[in-house]
This record gives C-alpha cells, structure tokens and sequence, in this order.
C-alpha cells in the first residue's frame, strides 16, 4: 500500500497543480500522511529549478500549518483521535511523555527531538501530536517546526536546483545521515543559544 502511494505521489510532481498538491501533503503529511514532501519537492525541483525558493517555502509553511493541527489534535483529541494515529506507527502509549517533558531538562529534551523529527526523515507527526498532548509551548513548538522542517525543505530544493539528478541521487541514498548531522549541528547552536540567553536573563 505504501509503495502504490509513493508510486502516485511521485506522478503528482509532474502535474500543473504541482504545488497545489505539494502544499496538501506538506499540511496533512505533519499529523498522518506516511509519505514525506520530499517524494514530491526533488521531481519538482529538477522539472523547475528557477521555482526551488518557492517549493521549499510552500512545503515549509504548509508542514508547519499541518504541524500546528496536529498539536491541536494531541491537546484536544488525543484519546479521540491522537492515539490512533499512534496505532497506525506501532505506538500504543504515550502518557509517559508528560512527566518526561515536566522534568528537569524535560523541555531541552523535548526540543532536541521535535528538532530531530522534524528535520530528518523520522516520523514528524507523531511529535506534533505528542507536542500537543503534553502541553508543549505552542511558541517554541512553532520556532522548532519552522527552523527545522524549513532547513530541510530550503537545504534539499537548493541542493536539487542548483546540483540537478546528481545531488538526487546522493539526497536518496545519504538523507538519513546528513539530516542526523545537520540535526546534531542545529540542536548544539540551540542549545548554546539557550543556555546564553539563560545566563543574561
């Protein structure tokens, strides 16, 4: 079923509604889709490299919108809805996590993976859910979404349209351990930056 979805996702790419699509994928894919937006931002890219800057900001702000229904959907719906979506993942539970996040160092922990989710291929919407859930920071959960799902998206659209089928090809086969070190590099400066900012304030 997954391969049949990815088959036809692919095939959207090449339509002249392209974006239009792009941008419905970007949104539900942040709280359920399995298929992730690159399947459509890297054909689109090589079709129409001039448009790079503009799919990477349509896939961005569409994700994070879609990433703000799923914190809705784990604040108000959880046990309606949130936890079956966990099912479809293999979750079954996840009422652990609002000690976790309550903790001491719980709120860097839970940046550090939203961070991680959201810039590697690692299942995003069950962060934006559990975010919600947990009663995360509606504000850092935006800043984290936007600046992580929003260097994906810029980082593999300028790669693509600047580097063409090349950069493609390197993209499928490494994205897992580039996103893993460029999500290490970005959770470090976050934290640097935290605990900066902790010291003056």
């Amino acid at each position: 079923m997954i391969k049949q979805i990815y088959k036809k996702t692919i095939q959207l790419a090449g339509h002249k509604s392209s974006k239009f699509f792009l941008a419905i994928m970007s949104f539900i894919e942040s709280f359920i889709f399995p298929i992730p937006p690159d399947v459509l931002i890297i054909p689109m890219t090589i079709a129409k490299k001039k448009d790079w800057l503009k799919i990477a900001l349509i896939a961005t702000i569409f994700s994070v919108l879609g990433g703000c229904l799923g914190y809705f959907i784990g604040y108000v719906f959880f046990n309606e809805i949130g936890i079956k979506i966990f099912e479809l993942y293999g979750v079954d539970n996840a009422s652990f996590l609002k000690d976790k996040v309550s903790s001491e160092g719980g709120v860097i922990a839970w940046i550090t993976l939203l961070a991680i989710a959201g810039f590697s291929p690692l299942p995003f919407k069950l962060l934006t859910i559990t975010s919600g859930f947990v009663h995360f920071n509606l504000l850092l959960f935006i800043m984290v979404s936007a600046l992580t799902r929003g260097s994906r998206f810029f980082l593999i659209s300028f790669l693509i349209g600047n580097f063409g089928t090349t950069m493609k090809k390197i993209i499928e086969k490494k994205l897992l351990k580039v996103s893993i070190i460029i999500s290490v590099i970005l959770i470090l400066f976050a934290l640097f930056i935290y605990f900066f900012l902790k010291n003056f304030i």
